[in-house]
């Protein structure tokens, strides 16, 4: 029987802090990158979009049946 370990994506990610010496570079030339767009890809994950992503896996005992 195969093991297989299933990967949370989340837990895969660093921050700036953790990506800049990944790359050689300082924190800030990465936050200048994103603006210019250039550098590595990221994933922006603002107030607005992490709010709708816990409202998404908010479950409501009283509305499941």
């Amino acid at each position: 029987m195969e093991h297989t370990e299933t990967v949370d994506p989340l837990e895969e990610m660093v921050d700036e802090a953790e990506a800049a010496p990944l790359v050689r570079q300082n924190p800030r030339t990465l936050t200048v990158w994103r603006s210019q767009g250039k550098g590595p890809r990221y994933v922006k994950l603002g107030r607005k979009v992490l709010r709708d992503f816990v409202r998404a896996q908010t479950i409501d005992p009283e509305s499941r049946s």
